[in-house]
């Protein structure tokens, strides 16, 4: 499912990554909800963390959600509705006031599913990168 929801990355580094998290060693991501059927076949997920700073946001605690993820079959049928709500109830377990999550700026179907759940959109950004070499290096390609 991280693998449909970001092709762009390595997905031996989804594997890597998810393995981490179990081991207790991933960066940033602090709980992953599930979404389970009656039968017990996963869903969808959430990945969630805790942020010191988001967009338009006041406080400096700000639960995260850095993933959410339903398999097409299930959507529509409140499975991200619920995955949306346990992420709350965490977030205020945790201590946060506010709750945060992106999509890209071209993800429609995301944008209008976080509207949908009470997410208001606050601002529309473009990242940019630069690699930076130091006098006499290459630069990377």
């Amino acid at each position: 499912m991280r693998e449909a929801l970001w092709p762009e990355a390595d997905p031996g580094g989804h594997a890597r990554e998810v393995q981490q998290f179990f081991a207790g060693g991933v960066a940033g991501t602090l709980e992953v909800l599930l979404a389970v059927n009656q039968v017990g076949v996963i869903q969808g997920f959430a990945e969630l963390s805790i942020r010191n700073y988001a967009e338009d946001c006041v406080t400096d605690r700000v639960a995260y959600l850095e993933g959410w993820y339903v398999v097409p079959e299930a959507r529509r049928q409140g499975v991200g509705r619920a995955l949306v709500a346990a992420a709350e109830q965490w977030a205020v377990a945790q201590g946060c006031t506010e709750f945060g999550s992106d999509a890209l700026i071209d993800n429609a179907v995301s944008a209008a599913a976080h509207r949908a759940l009470g997410f208001e959109e606050t601002v529309q950004i473009r990242c940019f990168k630069k690699s930076l070499t130091t006098p006499g290096e290459e630069k990377p390609e």
